[in-house]
């Protein structure tokens, strides 16, 4: 199902209220699981459908604004926030609500 989930080069994936990994292995590194952990409060904050939304609705005005898909993802406020903060492990228990604004 995983396979299913996950497109090519991705690892990992956050549906509230769950993540979902390519492989077993993969729950052993904390930085992923930061970084999805991320995704699993931006959602939460948006009640979920609006972070979805908002997620397409800006992949899109980034992949007009960069003509690169893999760029323009790199580039959504969601996944700014999340690269940035996935090798800080505390970083969940002191983000401020919508932290995501600050990367847009």
């Amino acid at each position: 199902m995983n396979r299913f989930l996950l497109r090519k080069g991705f690892n990992g994936i956050a549906l509230w209220p769950f993540v979902i990994l390519r492989k077993k292995e993969m729950k052993t590194d904390k930085r992923m699981l930061n970084h999805e952990r991320i995704h699993i409060l931006q959602q939460a904050e948006l009640l979920v459908v609006f972070f979805y939304i908002w997620y397409g609705a800006e992949f899109f005005v980034r992949w007009f604004q960069y003509k690169n898909k893999y760029v323009a993802y790199r580039n959504i406020s969601f996944e700014r926030e999340a690269y940035a903060n996935e090798k800080d492990l505390d970083y969940c228990k002191r983000r401020s609500f919508f932290g995501f604004i600050g990367y847009i």
